[in-house]
């Protein structure tokens, strides 16, 4: 859906029906620490507790920076962080997951508690929160037969072995344990999808069964029919949605009377999509909005309080059903903490009202993060894709297209050659691409194909008693909201020319381009067509900075081999964070692979340009 919609359809609020129950912990739980539930409050340690809370995704930002930014949301007064977990950030593939480096969650939870920060988590297998796939592995949609975010067998088999690990790992670190950890979450927003409350039971068991003991809960869009279907007998039901809180904070009392209410997703900013304006939302009326939550007697988590970024191919997309919308790499959200760290009028105006509720942090704010000195640089040298493909892939053979997800891809490009019979004129199409084709013949450009026009075709001329056909598809992010989540990439279908007669013979080469150390560079003019270009950069320090790629069209960068994200001229984003772990001091190589025709310099900016 689009954001507009995707609003609209979490936050209405309509007929409301009859209370659930609330589920303070398992038997025995209880009494020994930990969030429990009394009448309309929550107890932590046995004193009531009104949470604080605000959303900070470890999964998008750097780990050596995950402290400053838990500390900056001590310093806006929470006295909480909430954090979902991204299934595919730790199993991108099958086999067992990964919980090192970037991925050890635990020790993201153990920094937060040092900080003097409670911990809520979100491990539900799907998350949405803009990311890819919504959080779930692109290894789930090689089985065609599998349903997602239901009791389908092969699913529960999936998400209980992901569990196996998961799990024990966040039951050591709660409450009741001394840990940091107080409420876990069984889905999220599954009444906004479907209806299988056997599938919300297997979840609630699957974590109760590996040791979970927190209070569980279940957040949905702040109206009965979300709520009713997301909900489950035992569970705390708590809301999503932005605005005028007085509706939805009566929706949930009205749901649930004499339990706690929390709005669980506050969204006090909201994403971008490609080729639409940023988005940000007035500082004072968001902090009149949480006084009014806050002064009710009600708890809140920030949706987002601390932005991050959708570093590499993790960028999400929504769909109306007709069209495709794919999210920036910028996560900033418009939050109190934004993407670099820096703290802005929201800041301000939010710590001022949350100050009237609970004692804020002694000591100073913290302040800005070192920037880079500005500079530009240009290209030194340049390596042509097309040229460069058997260094990077291995050719899979097979009579028709296939998508990523066939052949063991997730993210990144992928490439089709074939060989096409002439001489003769006639028209492409292609059936089922995701999500966007650059069409070559005879190794030259001559179109682009776009998913949000189906209908779309190539003209071509072939002029040889052979031909060679190349299309490389530009996978843009998996849908990570609503009904249309099976979203293959690549081509899952076919190509044709002249709307009917199927092109077969095909040689596949996936691009997930994890690893560019095999493409050889060679100095001089910048190669034709899709092409890696190499800079180099020179800093005295590191420190956090951004780049921007005036004149420059669609691709990606890496900073000293790390995938900074996409980059489009359509905006409305013009820079991409560069955080300062990534840099060494001395000369730092960027790399850019532009799909169009490049620019002519690169720049070293120590601000955002987020449109």
């Amino acid at each position: 859906m689009s954001a507009v919609s995707r609003r609209s359809f979490l936050g209405g609020v309509a007929g409301l029906a009859a209370a659930s129950t609330v589920f303070a912990g398992p038997a025995g739980a209880a009494g020994r620490g930990g969030l429990t539930v009394s009448g309309e409050q929550f107890l932590l340690d046995g004193k009531p507790f009104q949470i604080i809370s605000g959303a900070v995704h470890y999964f998008r930002i750097h780990p050596d920076q995950w402290r400053d930014r838990l500390e900056r949301l001590r310093a806006l007064g929470l006295n909480t962080v909430e954090t979902y977990v991204a299934w595919n950030f730790h199993q991108p593939k099958p086999g067992p997951p990964d919980f090192s480096g970037w991925r050890d969650l635990p020790k993201f939870i153990r920094t937060a508690g040092e900080v003097g920060l409670r911990v809520i988590v979100r491990p539900s297998p799907y998350i949405c929160a803009e990311w890819e796939f919504g959080g779930l592995p692109a290894w789930l949609l090689a089985d065609r037969d599998l349903e997602l975010r239901c009791a389908d067998p092969k699913y529960l088999k999936a998400v209980d072995a992901w569990y196996d690990h998961l799990v024990p790992r966040l039951a050591a670190l709660e409450a009741h344990r001394g840990g940091p950890v107080i409420a876990v979450q069984i889905e999220n927003e599954y009444g906004s999808y479907g209806n299988d409350t056997s599938y919300l039971a297997h979840l609630r068991d699957s974590l109760r069964s590996r040791g979970c003991a927190s209070l569980l809960f279940a957040a949905d869009g702040a109206s009965d029919f979300f709520m009713r279907f997301g909900s489950l007998p035992g569970t705390l039901e708590v809301g999503t949605g932005d605005g005028n809180p007085v509706p939805s904070l009566e929706a949930l009392k009205k749901f649930q009377p004499g339990k706690p209410v929390m709005m669980a997703e506050f969204w006090d900013g909201w994403f971008d999509h490609w080729g639409e304006q940023h988005n940000t939302r007035d500082p004072q009326q968001m902090a009149g909005y949480i006084d009014t939550v806050l002064a009710s007697g009600a708890s809140v988590n920030l949706y987002m309080a601390c932005g991050g970024t959708n570093f590499g191919f993790t960028s999400g997309a929504n769909t109306s059903g007709t069209t495709y919308q794919p999210t920036v790499t910028s996560y900033d959200y418009d939050s109190p903490v934004g993407e670099a760290g820096d703290l802005g009028a929201k800041f301000t105006a939010l710590r001022a009202v949350i100050g009237k509720y609970t004692k804020l942090p002694e000591g100073p704010i913290p302040g800005r993060s070192p920037r880079l000195a500005p500079q530009t640089v240009k290209p030194d040298a340049s390596a042509s894709l097309l040229e460069s493909l058997p260094a990077l892939s291995k050719v899979v053979r097979s009579p028709q297209p296939l998508p990523m997800e066939k052949l063991g891809q997730a993210t990144g490009l992928i490439h089709y050659r074939t060989k096409v019979q002439g001489p003769h004129n006639g028209t492409l199409s292609i059936h089922g691409l995701a999500d966007r084709a650059l069409v070559f013949a005879g190794g030259k450009q001559v179109g682009v194909l776009d998913r949000n026009t189906p209908d779309g075709t190539v003209d071509l001329v072939f002029e040889e008693a052979e031909n060679q056909l190349d299309i490389l598809v530009d996978a843009m992010g998996r849908i990570n909201y609503g009904p249309y989540l099976a979203d293959r990439k690549g081509i899952d279908g076919w190509v044709a020319m002249n709307t009917q007669q199927k092109l077969f013979g095909w040689e596949i080469r996936p691009l997930p381009l994890d690893d560019l150390s095999t493409v050889h560079f060679t100095p001089g003019a910048p190669a034709a067509g899709p092409a890696f270009h190499r800079a180099a950069v020179p800093i005295e320090a590191p420190a956090d900075g951004f780049v921007a790629l005036p004149g420059w069209e669609k691709g990606i960068v890496w900073l000293n081999g790390f995938n900074l994200g996409r980059y489009w001229s359509r905006g409305p984003q013009r820079t991409l964070y560069a955080p300062a772990p990534l840099w060494r001091r001395g000369r730092n190589e960027l790399v850019v692979l532009e799909l169009h025709q490049p620019g002519e310099t690169l720049e070293i900016r120590a601000e955002a340009d987020l449109g």
